[in-house]
């Protein structure tokens, strides 16, 4: 048995570079817009047996605006950055440099004294591997970028730092397959990748 996962990443709420840790701002009006011009797109994925999302709220808008009427998923939460929760990557290196190079540097670290990276990707690969599995029974999951990501390192049994050389946008898609311990990656799923300016 097997379960296909395509996983939607949340439209923006905030250029890049505004992009805080647990940012849990909703969607801004360029969010919607970027929504409503992709959402035919991505409709046939409402059409998934099982419909997830992050507990973020541009997850949630995100997956409602596609109609997929998601049910949050905690394990799905972005990672947990400790005090360095609403800064930038800027700001947290302008305040905690040393902090920020070891975090950086080692996935088992955690000085912000929240979750580590490998903490992180192996929760979000856990959830996967407790979906519950019929044969061609589909998902669709709405998630933050780095979900996204955390989801393909654990994926591709690829180390930890592989998480920081992957790119997800906004409302763009990837799609997994398998089972417990046993996923492959799919490169065949719908693609929407909108603009920000």
């Amino acid at each position: 048995m097997a379960l296909r996962v395509t996983f939607v990443a949340a439209a923006g709420s905030s250029p890049v570079p505004a992009e805080r840790f647990g940012d849990d701002r909703p969607l801004d009006r360029a969010g919607w817009g970027e929504v409503q011009r992709v959402a035919h797109e991505l409709l046939p994925l409402a059409a998934a047996e099982l419909r997830y999302c992050s507990p973020t709220p541009r997850s949630r808008a995100t997956g409602d605006g596609l109609g997929y009427a998601p049910l949050a998923q905690l394990a799905l939460r972005d990672c947990d950055m400790g005090r360095w929760r609403g800064l930038t990557l800027g700001e947290a290196m302008a305040r905690e440099p040393e902090a920020v190079d070891a975090w950086l540097a080692d996935p088992r670290a955690a000085p912000h004294g929240g979750e580590s990276l490998l903490d992180f990707i192996l929760r979000v690969g856990g959830w996967l591997d407790t979906r519950p599995l019929e044969d061609g029974c589909g998902a669709v999951a709405v998630a933050e970028p780095s979900v996204i990501r955390a989801a393909l390192v654990y994926v591709l049994k690829a180390p930890p730092a592989t998480y920081w050389n992957i790119d997800v946008r906004p409302l763009s898609t990837i799609g997994v397959a398998g089972r417990p311990g046993r996923w492959s990656l799919c490169l065949d799923g719908v693609s929407a990748q909108p603009t920000r300016a």
